[in-house]
């Protein structure tokens, strides 16, 4: 028996896309190999994803291994939150161990929960300091995840920025970098919309985030856009 399984898992998931010429006419066919990688190695996932980040407006190349994967993931894009974008913005691996008792991107975990989604991993593509994007996986029970999983998926998504760095432009750093800022500046910005809605409705901050959210639901318009709205809104013009 093979004593570390997971080797020779990863040793044939590399098989199917070493040969694979990488550049950018071809970069999501790559991430839709990478996604199908991640499902097999990690058995106990119900589905699986990968993206490609370049731009504040959203990810430049995606790949799900199946419809549920393909709507979480989505969701996470036109919320601007989600383990997925924490982990490509922070470097840091995330694990859920329960969507349904997490308090992190707590809009995006109820839509997760209502989608059968309760357990999360996802971990960054990282090469030489720049955070190309994130792989995920998802389940539907609770729990399922160890530490061995995160860890296999760290190493395939290691691996796998490696491959993938050729296929980046040759501005790719500054564009990622200025990403990156956008997204703290847009979660910066909620926050202290938050504050100014707790402050001027004397609400908890739970009350204003959920305020908040529902004005974003309500218009239909991203959350940051909403939250500059409100501090850009005078006072005796709010509720």
């Amino acid at each position: 028996m093979d004593p570390d399984p997971s080797v020779s898992e990863l040793t044939v998931a590399f098989a199917r896309i070493q040969g694979m010429l990488l550049s950018q006419e071809n970069a999501t066919a790559a991430v839709d190999q990478l996604a199908q990688v991640a499902r097999a190695v990690i058995g106990t996932a119900v589905g699986a994803g990968a993206s490609l980040f370049d731009s504040p407006g959203g990810p430049r190349s995606t790949g799900a291994t199946d419809a549920l994967t393909a709507a979480a993931d989505a969701r996470q894009y036109e919320l601007g939150e989600g383990p997925c974008l924490s982990a490509w913005a922070t470097g840091a691996s995330v694990r859920i161990d329960d969507t349904a008792a997490e308090s992190r991107w707590p809009q995006w975990c109820a839509s997760a929960r209502g989608q059968g989604i309760c357990s999360v991993v996802s971990v960054p593509l990282v090469l030489g300091g720049r955070r190309l994007g994130a792989m995920k996986v998802y389940a539907r029970e609770p729990g399922v995840f160890t530490e061995d999983d995160e860890g296999t998926l760290g190493l395939l998504a290691g691996a796998v920025a490696v491959l993938l760095g050729c296929a980046q432009p040759t501005d790719a750093p500054h564009r990622l970098s200025e990403s990156l800022q956008s997204t703290l500046a847009d979660r910066q910005e909620v926050g202290v919309a938050v504050g100014v809605l707790m402050e001027r409705h004397g609400t908890d901050v739970q009350e204003a985030r959920a305020a908040l959210l529902d004005e974003a639901l309500l218009q239909d318009r991203p959350l940051a856009q909403v939250a500059r709205q409100t501090l850009n809104r005078p006072p005796d013009r709010e509720g």
